[in-house]
């Protein structure tokens, strides 16, 4: 088998330490969001091109589909089993189980909103803070769903690039062939031919 079909399946610890740590940022962004910003003041930043803005979320990603808490949180129930139960298995690669870690650190840490905050559990609303304008307000967990579905659409749109970048190194190694001249007579100093006139002699 060469080196640009080899498959390495995803060890479980790295999609455990990216899921994990994923929510860990997610819910500590939320912590200093509910600590230190007000709803009724946003921060400007970037010249006011990006705000810092308390809100709070009852509905899906990028705020909408408000009134909806419970649905999204059992449909984001139903996807994180399914992401464990048929694609974790189904990894051939490193980046494949980072995305997958990704996908589901943010799915995860806006369905521990939706679990732990108030009103209730499955109705709790998420906590948003990153006002973009002309869009909506959003939190890591949402950056987390967007990031590994652009890189999911790019590997889609373009499955070959990568394979292509990463074994076009390695076909001499593969096929053996190098310098045609071998390392031993690389090195070998050339022996001197006999001079004419004593081969003559001869």
């Amino acid at each position: 088998m060469g080196a640009g079909t080899t498959t390495v399946r995803p060890p479980w610890w790295l999609i455990v330490l990216v899921v994990g740590g994923g929510v860990l940022l997610d819910q500590a962004c939320k912590f200093a969001a509910l600590r230190w910003l007000d709803p009724a003041h946003p921060v400007p930043l970037l010249g006011g091109l990006v705000k810092l803005e308390l809100v709070f979320n009852s509905g899906a990603a990028f705020s909408m589909g408000e009134g909806a808490t419970v649905v999204f949180a059992i449909a984001a129930l139903v996807v994180l089993a399914g992401i464990v139960v048929f694609a974790v298995p189904r990894l051939t690669a490193r980046w494949q189980g980072v995305i997958a870690g990704l996908l589901m650190a943010g799915i995860a840490g806006n369905f521990l909103d939706r679990l732990c905050r108030a009103p209730g559990p499955f109705r709790g609303r998420v906590v948003d803070f990153i006002a973009l304008p002309y869009f909506a307000v959003i939190n890591v967990a949402d950056i987390l769903i967007t990031c590994t579905a652009v890189v999911i659409a790019i590997k889609l749109l373009f499955p070959g690039k990568s394979a292509v970048a990463g074994t076009a190194g390695t076909d001499d190694a593969e096929t053996g062939e190098s310098d045609p001249m071998e390392p031993e007579e690389a090195g070998r100093e050339p022996v001197p031919a006999a001079p004419v006139d004593q081969a003559a002699d001869a």
